[in-house]
């Protein structure tokens, strides 16, 4: 995968990325088209939370490298994870 990722695109594979948990996001209202993600627990406790330029987002590269160390954070934290891999 090497277009440009679109909004929803991005979304839609960072979704994916936390199951078995709820990867909630939104954009943010300041202009810059940045997008908060955070993953919810089955409690409904966030356990996670990143904040992603829209350069970062829209690279499957760089998108891929946050969303591995996002679920590396979580695995260290002693979150089980599904395995998941970056669509291609």
């Amino acid at each position: 995968m090497n277009a440009p990722l679109r909004f929803n695109e991005a979304l839609l594979i960072a979704g994916h990325a936390f199951e078995p948990f709820q990867c909630v996001a939104w954009a943010l209202q300041d202009g810059t088209g940045a997008l908060s993600l955070a993953v919810i627990d089955r409690t409904e406790t966030r356990i996670g939370r990143k904040l992603i330029s829209s350069s970062t987002y829209s690279d499957p590269e760089q998108l891929e490298a946050l969303l591995l160390q996002a679920r590396a954070e979580l695995n260290g934290e002693g979150y089980q994870l599904q395995s998941w891999a970056m669509p291609k």
